[in-house]
């Protein structure tokens, strides 16, 4: 492992060392009067690229370091109302003044033309109007072209392949991480640029001491004041279909606000708009989309992996509120309040063949589900965000009230599957900095609190099958339910869990020291027990350890010192913590007293170091150790889900998990020539001291128990990305390459079971916007992977993927666009190739002058009924054939508020 991180770290700082040199000084005018904003760059003498480049600040003062094996280099300067200078340098370190001369810039002709990227430290600002196409209505369309940009289904944003961690509108955080509505119903035509914040420290107090490797976005609108917002109205047929979308917005200097109400059936997928897609700043407190733990499901079908809106059938409604006010006259406290609702009932079917290597048997099974998703969430957060202090508040809250159904036939076994699941839950994080001195103070403080009732019914219950291994002989037999019972499984748990820390900071010429103690504790209160019949030759399973009665709690003081050090050039954030870890589990019915104490030391290192204006190269490394929790620790049978048990044997030590991870990673971003790229190596190494061992019958269904053997995974993996946007033939492109090998261990059987997987993929993305007559966007992604564990080998653990999206659009006529789509799906294993293509088709029609689109479209043209997959398990192999969405017709107005 060692050598290796070692060799990738040798490669990626070669060219670090390989005559890397700096030059710096001051610019002023003939009278000696500083010049602010000259751009300064360097080239190597008779070619037309420039290596690195930097703007004069507001004293006129400059530094460039850059990076050329030729002994001199050109220096070139320019500023307005300056004449340009030139001079060649020898290729060394040094300091070197200059003064302009000063020549009247004559412009020929008004006409202005504003860049397509610009860059001034670490702020990238991208024109939108460069990018888009006559297609594009929303910030996310145009996103989606920009170089170094990804914008995913959900509307979360990827910048450098890594995910944002603020999206700001004018520089306001409204959404709090559930940016996603903004990013999908935000118009276009109100967005002047989009700016990317690299290295984005988003407390304000601890910028330029505390350093971030994560950017963030910053969409910087045409006026400070401005209502706007995007609506569609849509109806269809086979069958009656229909899509709303209303999603008014207002953006002023004080305040913010976004309402969105989104209801369909027609396949699209607008709840998750309310999810957390940002990552949060731990300096900034904890928060989290809050879920359920859902430890009991039905059986469900799967689903296929298509764009969401060919199989989802579902009848959605989502509303969501969001708004920001400043309440102080500095505007340096805000209030923000958030809520949304959502009632969701969702239909899914599969059929599939299951061939199980191991015990050369093939079956069934046929799933046919209906999900109802009822939840409401609500925050109210209070935040100051300033360079003299910070406070941030947020109480969150949360209620579900869900409930599946499902029916299952499982080689000519069928039955009724039911859960209903409650679950009420309550957060508050509350974390504050205050200068003390030259020092600053942190306090932090998260209570959080959740009750989950889960209730799983299965009728007949002879649908259900189990192996059973004799405690004395270690042989298999089966357990068979009474024909006409009903098998319940009743579960509870109430989980509380504290989190309170208190640091102080000290810095001093870039460094910034901060020795921190803290205190978690946390609670569960587990309560479980089954009720089922067997047949006369089983004993009833009320003589079996059917039942829990488990107390789980968790007391860990800590201490740690982070160090940050923060310079032009570098970034460094480390964290050294030593964890007093104190966990028991008690359970008097089943038996359990188990205990752990044990001291941890779980160190974490980033280093990036910025050199010749456009490269990054960073390194990065963590040692973490982790514990079981109360899913780890029961003893009774727990029915998970109708196709098996899971049990943890009383007698077995608390789990243990060792990891660690390493990677490095070069970045290069030239907004200059449009380039971007970027190229890393992960390596990560796992223990555990138990292992998951199975045990399945001919029909599929199991019963999964821990033993004590000591296991482990790992995995290696290599990625390279680059883009280049051509502005000549207005053409965004992009390649991605990606490399994994991974090795893990479990047990089937009675055999163990060592796996290895081998993954490659190749992606593409292309979007051209040349003509005025056509528009095009195509992605593509082929996929390579190969398994083998002694069961599944040679041809049977080989498969492909390809998948394609091609979206082309053409204006024959002013006002009027034709559309058509083309998704392209295909899998092979072995000899069984499974080729599936959608298509749609569109027009519409646009009032220029109300802003209004009217448009008419017609998906899953061929009327594609089911969509086919084959899936390689540890020890079996599944063919799988899955519903999908009819051919629909949709007719669709859509406009903007304002």
């Amino acid at each position: 492992m060692i050598k290796k991180i070692y060799l990738v770290l040798m490669m990626l700082f070669s060219v670090v060392i390989f005559a890397q040199k700096t030059v710096s000084g001051k610019v002023t005018d003939e009278d000696g009067v500083a010049i602010p904003s000259a751009s300064v760059t360097v080239e190597e003498p008779g070619k037309d690229a420039i290596l690195a480049y930097g703007i004069t600040n507001s004293k006129g003062e400059y530094k460039v370091t850059f990076t050329s094996s030729e002994p001199n280099v050109d220096l070139k300067i320019k500023a307005f109302n300056q004449k340009p200078l030139t001079k060649q340098i020898s290729n060394s370190d040094q300091t070197l003044s200059f003064k302009m001369q000063s020549e009247a810039t004559e412009i020929k002709e008004v006409k202005i033309k504003t860049k397509l990227i610009t860059s001034r430290g670490d702020t990238i600002a991208y024109d939108l109007k460069a990018f888009d196409s006559k297609s594009d209505r929303t910030l996310a369309d145009v996103m989606k072209k920009i170089p170094g940009i990804e914008v995913n289904a959900d509307g979360s944003i990827l910048y450098q392949g890594n995910a944002i961690n603020k999206f700001y509108v004018n520089g306001k955080d409204l959404m709090e991480g559930g940016y996603g509505t903004i990013n999908n119903s935000l118009p276009k035509d109100a967005v002047q640029k989009v700016e990317v914040l690299e290295n984005h420290q988003p407390v304000k107090i601890l910028q330029d001491k505390v350093p971030s490797d994560q950017a963030a976005i910053n969409i910087k609108l045409k006026n400070s004041v401005t209502m706007t917002g995007r609506g569609e109205v849509g109806i269809g047929g086979s069958p009656l279909l229909w899509n709303v979308k209303l999603t008014p917005m207002f953006f002023g200097q004080k305040s913010q606000w976004v309402v969105n109400y989104k209801t369909n059936n027609m396949g699209e997928q607008v709840e998750n708009e309310g999810n957390i897609l940002g990552s949060m700043n731990m300096w900034e407190g904890r928060r989290s989309s809050m879920s359920q733990n859902n430890w009991l499901n039905i059986e469900t079908a799967s689903t296929p992996n298509l764009p969401v809106k060919r199989y989802l059938m579902n009848n959605v409604h989502f509303l969501s509120a969001n708004y920001l006010t400043n309440i102080d006259s500095k505007k340096e406290w805000e209030f923000k309040a958030n809520a949304n609702y959502t009632n969701n009932a969702v239909e899914r079917e599969s059929n599939s063949v299951v061939t199980d290597i191991q015990q050369g048997t093939q079956y069934n099974m046929n799933f046919l589900n209906n999900f109802y998703t009822d939840k409401l969430k609500g925050e109210l957060i209070f935040t100051k965000n300033a360079k003299k202090g910070f406070f941030k508040n947020t109480t969150s809250f949360s209620q579900f009230w869900n409930a599946d159904r499902g029916f299952a036939d499982r080689a000519g076994r069928s039955g009724n599957q039911s859960v209903e699941s409650p679950t009420s839950s309550f957060q508050n994080s509350l974390s504050t900095i205050i200068p003390w001195k030259e020092k600053m103070v942190n306090f932090r403080s998260f209570i959080s609190y959740q009750d989950d009732k889960q209730t799983l019914e299965i009728f007949p219950a002879d649908y259900l099958q189990f192996p059973y291994k004799d405690p004395v002989t270690g042989d298999f037999t089966t357990i068979e339910f009474i024909s006409g019972s009903k098998a319940i499984q009743n579960f509870r748990i109430k989980s509380l869990e504290t989190s309170h820390s208190a640091n102080v900071s000290f810095s001093t010429k870039g460094w910034t020291f901060t020795p921190q103690v803290g205190l978690d504790f946390s609670t569960d209160k587990l309560t479980t027990n089954f009720d089922g019949f067997t047949t006369s030759n089983f004993p009833d399973f009320s003589s079996f350890s059917y039942e829990n009665n488990l107390k789980f709690t968790r007391f860990k003081p800590t201490a740690s010192l982070g160090v940050n050090y923060k310079s032009d050039s570098w970034n460094l954030f480390a964290n050294f913590p030593v964890n007093f870890n104190n966990i028991k589990a008690e359970d008097d019915l089943r038996g359990v007293s188990k205990s752990l104490n044990k001291v941890t030391f779980t160190p974490n290192v980033f280093a990036q170091y910025s050199f010749a204006s456009f490269f990054k190269a960073s390194i990065n490394g963590n040692i973490s150790n982790t514990f079981g929790d109360i899913q780890t620790a029961y003893a009774g049978y727990i029915l998970t889900n109708p196709g098996g048990f899971n049990v943890m044997n009383p007698k077995n030590p608390i789990p243990e998990t060792n990891s660690k991870s390493a990677g490095a990673r070069l970045e290069y971003r030239n907004p200059l020539n449009n380039l971007f790229f970027n190229v890393g190596y992960n390596l990560s190494d796992t223990k555990n001291n138990l292992l998951a061992s199975s045990a399945v019958n001919e029909l599929g269904f199991s019963v999964i128990e821990y033993i004590e053997s000591e296991n482990k995974r790992t995995s290696n993996s290599y990625y390279a990305e680059i883009g280049k946007y051509f502005p000549k033939f207005k053409t965004n492109a992009s390649l991605t390459f990606s490399d994994t090998n991974s090795k893990s261990q479990s047990r089937r059987n009675n055999q163990d079971i060592n796996t290895s997987n081998k993954g490659n993929s190749l992606g593409f993305k292309f979007n051209n916007t040349y003509f005025s007559w056509m528009s095009i966007d195509f992605n593509m992604t082929k996929s390579w992977n190969k398994q083998s564990n002694g069961i599944i080998q040679n041809d049977l653990g080989k498969t492909e993927g390809y998948t394609h999206n091609l979206n082309v659009f053409f204006y024959p006529i002013e006002n009027h666009t034709l559309g058509f789509y083309w998704d392209q799906i295909n899998s092979n294993l072995g000899q069984t190739k499974l080729n599936n293509g959608f298509f749609d088709v569109s027009y519409q029609f646009t009032w220029s002058k109300k802003k209004i689109d009217f448009e008419l479209k017609w998906m899953n043209i061929a009327d594609k009924k089911v969509f086919e997959r084959i899936n390689v398990g540890d020890a079996t192999i599944t063919q799988t054939k899955m519903q999908l969405r009819p051919s629909q017709v949709m007719f669709t107005v859509k406009f903007n508020f304002k």
